[in-house]
């Protein structure tokens, strides 16, 4: 009979144990699933990310774009390392935030004709940045160039096999768990759903937010990796810097520069109109001014550097053949424009963690101005006008 009562007892405790398991497991994926689609902001001190005297002398170089900023400004960026976001350009994802606060942009087709950014923050920081999208290979090599192990924060990325297989890329490159950022991993508070952002009803995709602070902060935090990893090496250590000059503002009062990356996708096409008087470029995009939601003012540039890079279909099996690959790697023409003024070039870059190098057609290689610079890639087959 005690024996009998052992067994039912084990029994019991077993059959309690294993619903208790199941329990767990079921509402911890449940939480985890929720937190994808539940609304959620963070709350956030009002005033969050850094904020500088903008009187002081400004006698600090950017390494990134050459803007002067003050010493405290410069004592502040020292504490990091550059932060690279995908930032989406969909036309329901616009207007994005954060974009006129980076120091450089990269955009390109990701795919069916609709562009995408990488944005790269260092010398400022931006509250909030989004809507932040997934991986593309090519991209991975623009933000290769920014040094040691720069941050690539994302929202997953292509992963069908083959030559646009983005993630399987960052694993290679030792990325995974250590400078990715992948909201897939990483998830609630440093990246949320603002689904209220834009004041109107959005889809899903496009409500992904994260804040420059909260990257840099999870880095330094969780993978250890500030201005210097964990062995104290620096980020900068091989990091090629461009050269930079003051304003010479000496060409056309008036000059737009209108860039196609696929023919009749009119959505996606891009009107840059200099100003003189700023010595900048107003960036408009679908025929309409370009806006940032965090300060509500226009986008805009004192760099524009327009890369032709071959364009082609990774044919990896995907739904649509949509994967891209551009060829980063090489040599091809290129065309600067600043101060009102055009520069037909080339550019090269000779390797993934090499960095994209530009040249006169005299061979002679370029100085930019100091301020924001937009990489703008096409195709061979985009179209540049000037009018």
């Amino acid at each position: 009979m005690d024996k009998k009562i052992i067994k039912l007892i084990i029994i019991g405790l077993a059959i309690y144990l294993f619903s208790a398991g199941a329990s767990y497991l079921f509402f911890a994926r449940t939480a985890a699933f929720n937190e994808l689609i539940t609304p959620q902001v963070p709350t956030t001190k009002n005033g969050e990310g850094a904020a500088f005297d903008d009187t002081l002398p400004k006698t600090e170089e950017c390494p990134i774009n050459g803007v002067l900023y003050s010493t405290k400004q410069r004592e502040w960026w020292e504490k990091h390392r550059p932060l690279t976001v995908m930032i989406e350009n969909h036309e329901d994802s616009r207007p994005q935030s954060g974009l006129l606060s980076a120091d450089v942009v990269y955009e390109a087709v990701a795919e069916g004709g609709i562009t995408r950014f990488l944005a790269v923050y260092y010398c400022q920081d931006a509250n909030p940045i989004g809507p932040v999208r997934s991986a593309r290979t090519y991209f991975i090599d623009f933000a290769s160039e920014y040094g040691d192990a720069p941050l690539y924060a994302h929202v997953g990325g292509a992963n069908a096999p083959g030559p646009a297989d983005a993630l399987s890329q960052l694993s290679d490159y030792g990325w995974i768990g250590y400078n990715d950022l992948n909201q897939f991993s990483i998830g609630f508070p440093t990246f949320w759903r603002d689904y209220d952002r834009l004041g109107h009803t959005t889809a899903t995709e496009h409500t992904m937010y994260s804040t420059t602070t909260k990257l840099w902060d999870f880095a330094k935090k969780s993978r250890a990796l500030a201005n210097v990893d964990k062995e104290g090496n620096p980020w900068d250590k091989k990091f090629v810097k461009y050269s930079f000059r003051d304003d010479q503002a000496t060409g056309m009062a008036n000059q737009t520069i209108h860039l196609e990356f696929w023919k009749d996708y009119k959505d996606y096409f891009v009107d840059w109109i200099y100003d003189k008087a700023t010595n900048s470029y107003k960036r408009s995009n679908g025929g309409a001014y370009h806006i940032d939601n965090n300060t509500k003012k226009q986008l805009t540039t004192k760099n524009i550097v327009v890369l032709f890079m071959q364009e082609s279909n990774a044919l990896d099996g995907y739904e649509d053949n949509i994967h891209l690959l551009y060829r980063t790697k090489g040599t091809g023409k290129a065309n600067i424009f600043m101060d009102g003024k055009q520069i037909v070039g080339t550019w090269r870059k000779d390797g993934r963690t090499g960095r994209t190098l530009l040249f006169d057609n005299a061979g002679s290689p370029i100085k930019l101005n100091r301020g924001t610079i937009w990489f703008e890639i096409l195709p061979t087959t985009g179209v540049v006008t000037l009018k």
